[in-house]
C-alpha cells in the first residue's frame, strides 16, 4: 500500500473489495473479493498501521469480523456468533469438512446475526450489531465485550425494528474526546455517551417541537422528537459537537451533540435518502444523495442522479450532476455507501446497489465512475495514508 495513496474500502454482498490509487486520485485499481465472499456490511482501517477490519455475516454464517494486518493481502476471521451453517455442519461431517468447520465455541452464541458497522478510534474498535447492540475490542478485534450500558438502556424494550431489522448501523466518535460516543439505531434513534459507554442518553428531541406538524408517516417527526429511523449520522469537524443525520424523513442538524435537532430538509427534492457526508474541515459543508421516497422505488428523483451539497449548514442546497447518469438511473445508494478523503479539495466517493463506485476530486462539482459491475455495494469508506481514516 503506497504511503501517500488512497484505498477505497468497499463492502458488498459478495465480499470486500479494495480500490487503490497511485497517490493523485487519478489511477484506480480494483482488487477482491476478499473475506471468502461473505456479505460485508462495513470495512474500516487504521491509517497508521494499515490494519483493516471487515464486518458482516448473515443468518447462514452468523456474525463475524475479518482482520487484515497486511493491507488486505490476507485476512483472518474472528467469529462472534453462530449461524445456520453451524447447525448443518454439526449434523453432517462431510459438509463440515467441505467448509473447514470446527466446533470451537463462539463468544456470543446465537445472539447476533450480523455485524452492521465498525468504528476504529482512540485505540479501540467498536462494532454495531443486528439485533442492535454495541461491542468493543481493545486488542485490535481479537476479542470482544458487549457495551452493557447501551444494552441495559431503560428504553431498550421499546426499540422497534426498521425495514432491515433492529440494527446499530452508525458509530460516531469525537477525535479530541475519547469518552464521547454517539450511535444510530434503526428504529430507536440517536444515543450518546459521555463517559466511554457506561451511561447513555437518548437524543431525538426536536429543537422547536411546536413548529413541526404531525405527519402520517410512522418514521416522520412527531411527539416532539425526530423520526427514530436514523439512516446515517456524522459529526462535523471542530469542537462544537455539531451533528448531521439523514433519517427516514429528512435531513437534520444538531448544534448541541444531539440534544436537539433542526430540520434542514427544505430545498432538497425529497425527504428520503440514506447517506450524509460532512466536509473534513468545514462544518457547514455537507452532502447527501436524496432518493425519490420510501415507497416509490428508492432511486434518484426523475431517474437522474445528483449529489446535493450545502455550503451553509443546510440553509440552502445545490444539486451536483456533472458526470452522473441523467437518464434511466434507478440505483440506490445505501446508508454507509458514501465516504470522503481529507485532501484539498476534498474527495467524495459513493457506491451503488448496481455495483458502481463514483468519485469526485473537486468536492462534488464533477464525478467519474471508477469501478463498475461489482456486487451490490453496502458500504464505502476511505483509508487515506496522508492523514487519518476518513469515513
Amino acid at each position: 500500500m503506497a504511503s501517500d495513496g488512497i484505498v477505497i474500502l468497499v463492502g458488498t454482498t459478495k465480499g470486500a473489495f479494495l480500490i487503490r490509487d497511485d497517490g493523485d486520485r487519478s489511477g484506480w485499481r480494483v482488487t477482491g473479493p476478499c473475506c471468502d465472499g461473505w456479505p460485508i456490511n462495513h470495512v474500516v482501517g487504521d491509517a497508521e498501521s494499515g490494519m483493516l477490519w471487515a464486518g458482516g455475516g448473515g443468518a447462514f454464517q452468523g456474525a463475524g469480523i475479518w482482520r487484515s494486518a497486511d493491507g488486505g493481502q490476507s485476512w483472518a476471521l474472528v467469529r462472534l456468533s453462530k449461524g445456520q451453517m453451524d447447525d448443518w455442519a454439526a449434523q453432517d461431517p462431510d459438509f463440515a469438512a467441505m467448509i473447514g468447520w470446527n466446533d470451537a465455541p463462539v463468544p456470543f452464541g446465537d445472539s447476533f446475526e450480523q455485524v452492521w458497522s465498525l468504528c476504529h478510534a482512540h485505540g479501540r474498535l467498536y462494532a454495531g450489531m443486528k439485533p442492535a447492540a454495541l461491542l468493543e475490542s481493545r486488542d485490535h478485534g481479537a476479542s470482544w465485550q458487549r457495551v452493557e450500558g447501551l444494552t441495559d438502556h431503560p428504553s431498550a424494550e421499546s426499540w422497534t425494528p426498521g425495514g432491515a431489522g433492529l440494527v446499530l448501523h452508525t458509530i460516531v466518535t469525537d477525535p479530541a474526546a475519547p469518552q464521547k460516543i454517539w450511535v444510530g439505531i434503526s428504529a430507536a434513534g440517536v444515543f450518546a455517551s459521555e463517559d466511554g459507554g457506561q451511561n447513555w442518553e437518548r437524543r431525538n428531541r426536536l429543537s422547536n417541537a411546536g413548529a413541526h406538524h404531525h405527519h402520517d408517516h410512522p418514521a416522520a417527526p412527531q411527539g416532539g422528537e425526530t423520526g427514530h429511523c436514523v439512516h446515517n449520522m456524522m459529526r462535523a469537524p471542530g469542537g462544537e459537537d455539531v451533528l448531521y443525520q439523514q433519517n427516514h424523513h429528512g435531513v437534520w442538524r444538531s448544534a448541541d451533540g444531539g440534544r436537539s435537532w433542526d430540520d434542514i430538509t427544505a430545498g432538497l427534492p425529497s425527504t428520503f435518502g440514506f447517506p450524509i457526508r460532512v466536509h473534513p474541515r468545514d462544518p457547514d459543508t455537507i452532502w447527501t444523495l436524496p432518493l425519490n421516497g420510501d415507497m416509490a422505488g428508492r432511486y434518484p428523483p426523475d431517474a437522474a442522479a445528483a449529489v446535493w451539497r450545502s455550503r451553509d449548514g443546510g440553509r440552502t442546497w445545490a444539486d451536483l450532476r456533472t458526470g452522473l447518469p441523467q437518464e434511466s438511473c434507478f440505483f440506490t445508494v445505501l446508508r454507509q455507501a458514501m465516504a470522503g478523503d481529507q485532501r484539498d479539495p476534498a474527495g467524495l466517493y459513493f457506491g451503488t446497489n448496481s455495483g458502481s463506485v463514483f468519485a469526485s476530486t473537486d468536492e462534488g462539482d464533477t464525478w467519474a465512475e471508477i469501478a463498475r459491475h461489482l456486487p451490490t455495494i453496502l458500504a464505502v469508506e476511505v483509508l487515506d495514508r496522508r492523514g487519518a481514516v476518513a469515513g
